[in-house]
């Protein structure tokens, strides 16, 4: 049996956040049943189960870095990560809040993982969370928050005491909810955002005592439901039989008198890189705009929600406030499954690209691609590349993640589209040259077999490279290199170290085009001058006189030149 942790470290966060992924993959759809507020669009469980996914994933990759070390990161690194990959993945309302919630934890936690810091962090939590909120009501997840918070002020014991405490607070909470919001007493269910809250928490339970916690609502004289139908879920039981006076939803409730009401019809989402006064003028424009505002983040990185009429207006101002991106725009009617018009025929095949950066982005939507924007340092979640296959509209999909590390990612999206009805194939494209390379020869009138294998040909046939810049002295393939020296990576390993971009550039195209090639794809990222490609173009032509050269602006992506050889 593993060591039960005395703190709060590394290790336990980890565990916390799959465990919290696996309660909430469980429960969502139960979660999404009895979701009714702010509206009835059956969803919360789902935007929870994304927001914690992109977290996990976050902390996954802090823990990545440290496999050759011999100890594990620090207890600072892992939260950070954790609320820093909820805060780019959340989704909906009450995934944007969970990712406030998180945040405000992990501000207490990076000082240390004791009861003392625990108690401390869910009650900054529950603060910062009810500070995002432009107007909080009692009754949701907030309030779920502070009961928490609450219960864990009053031990002064262990770890595990104040977790549990800090469980069981919820929980008493969560079951009073209905009397505090009409909406729930009406459908006879407890709010959805704070039942996922609850999963949450009780997965910290489990993850800090390596037991789970005793599931159900719990009355205010501390009862526990008993389980129905031989299970149960946190919140109400399984089976459609009402408990402590709460019936269970067995589908999405439709409460026409909260959706037809007058409310607003689209829920705008974006992130924003803005400055701290900006963002107060931006909350104030949103408010005024409509309602269910919350904007939670700070340094520099911001996640922004709101439901609104004018959709265009929400994304115009967060443009006058910074550089918003990832913006997603959903219509409430159609996401409930309200409205009335006919959906247009889905496509017959249509091809999903992950690319580095806003550039690739139009060049590929140009194609007739859908895309994902992976930020440096943001990769996205199998959600997202879902919600990128559900936007595609077809009924064949090819999907071209463009990196090695997402193949696990896309494999688990593809997996999620066939059980929808899509057909989907992944070409393990590892580079955003190969996807480019396999765009090029996409060809929707031909079989879809026919197209997949033209497309893995073309980007198997695609050498790639990058220049990046070492951020330490470290051993390569190709020596040492010292903290700021220029990387030529080929195929992934090291194979040049230089000290400028152009020379190393050169010497890259040198070593990949002595193997032969056709066509040298050069990407330049944001800051990269003109004058580069102008360079690299009159080098390939002067040394290869059969080798052509295109130029693509790749925008705001990671490395300053992606190459490729065809």
């Amino acid at each position: 049996m593993p060591q039960l942790p005395d703190d709060l470290d590394a290790v336990a966060v980890r565990t916390w956040c799959s465990l919290a992924l696996e309660a909430l993959g469980r429960e969502r759809a139960e979660i999404d049943a009895i979701n009714v507020y702010p509206i009835a669009d059956g969803d919360t469980g789902t935007n929870l189960y994304l927001t914690v996914e992109s977290a996990a994933a976050a902390v996954e990759a802090v823990f990545a870095a440290h496999e050759t070390g011999a100890t594990a990161p620090a207890t600072a690194d892992a939260v950070r990560a954790m609320a820093h990959g909820a805060l780019i993945g959340a989704r909906g309302n009450s995934g944007t809040i969970l990712a406030q919630l998180l945040r405000g934890m992990a501000g207490v936690l990076a000082d240390g993982g004791d009861a003392a810091h625990l108690r401390l962090a869910l009650t900054r939590a529950a603060a910062a969370a009810r500070q995002a909120v432009a107007h909080p009501v009692e009754g949701t997840v907030l309030t779920v928050a502070t009961a928490a918070a609450e219960a864990a002020q009053g031990e002064e014991r262990e770890l595990r005491a104040v977790v549990s405490a800090a469980y069981e607070g919820a929980r008493a909470a969560l079951a009073k909810t209905p009397e505090q919001l009409a909406v729930l007493g009406r459908a006879g269910v407890v709010d959805a955002g704070g039942r996922g809250l609850v999963a949450v928490l009780g997965a910290l339970v489990e993850a800090v005592t390596g037991q789970a916690p005793v599931r159900g609502p719990r009355t205010g004289s501390g009862k526990a439901a008993a389980p129905v139908d031989g299970g149960s879920v946190v919140g109400l039981p399984v089976g459609g039989v009402p408990v402590d006076g709460l019936a269970v939803a067995e589908g999405p409730l439709d409460c026409p008198e909260d959706l037809d009401g007058g409310g607003p019809a689209f829920e705008v989402i974006y992130l924003l890189e803005a400055r701290d006064e900006q963002v107060d003028r931006l909350r104030t424009r949103l408010d005024a705009l409509g309602d269910s505002l919350v904007v939670v983040g700070g340094d520099g990185l911001w996640h922004v929600h709101v439901h609104v009429d004018d959709a265009g207006a929400a994304v115009e101002a967060g443009v006058e406030a910074g550089r918003p991106y990832r913006i997603r725009i959903t219509h409430f009617a159609t996401e409930s499954g309200h409205d009335v018009r006919v959906q247009a025929e889905p496509a017959q095949r249509a091809v999903v690209v992950v690319v580095p950066g806003d550039g690739l982005a139009g060049l590929c939507t140009e194609a007739g691609a859908t895309t994902v924007i992976a930020r440096p340092g943001e990769p996205p979640a199998s959600g997202e590349l879902v919600d990128a296959i559900r936007r595609a509209h077809a009924r064949e999909v090819v999907l071209l993640p463009n990196d090695a590390a997402l193949r696990h990612t896309a494999a688990a999206a593809a997996e999620q589209a066939r059980t929808e009805g899509v057909r989907v194939a992944l070409v393990p494209t590892r580079a955003a040259v190969q996807g480019i390379a396999a765009l090029a020869v996409h060809e929707p009138d031909r079989g879809f077999d026919e197209d997949v294998v033209a497309m893995t040909a073309a980007a198997g046939a695609t050498r790639y490279a990058e220049l990046a810049v070492a951020e330490r002295q470290s051993w390569t393939m190709a020596g040492i290199c010292q903290a700021g020296d220029i990387l030529g990576l080929i195929d992934g390993d090291v194979a040049v170290i230089g000290a400028d971009v152009p020379a190393t550039a050169r010497t890259v195209l040198d070593r990949m085009l002595a193997a032969g090639g056709e066509l040298v794809t050069l990407v330049l990222g944001e800051d990269v001058p003109d004058t580069l490609a102008d360079a690299l173009e009159e080098h390939v032509r002067e040394g290869y006189l059969a080798v052509d050269t295109v130029v693509y602006r790749g925008g705001h992506q990671r490395a300053p030149l992606l190459i490729g050889v065809e």
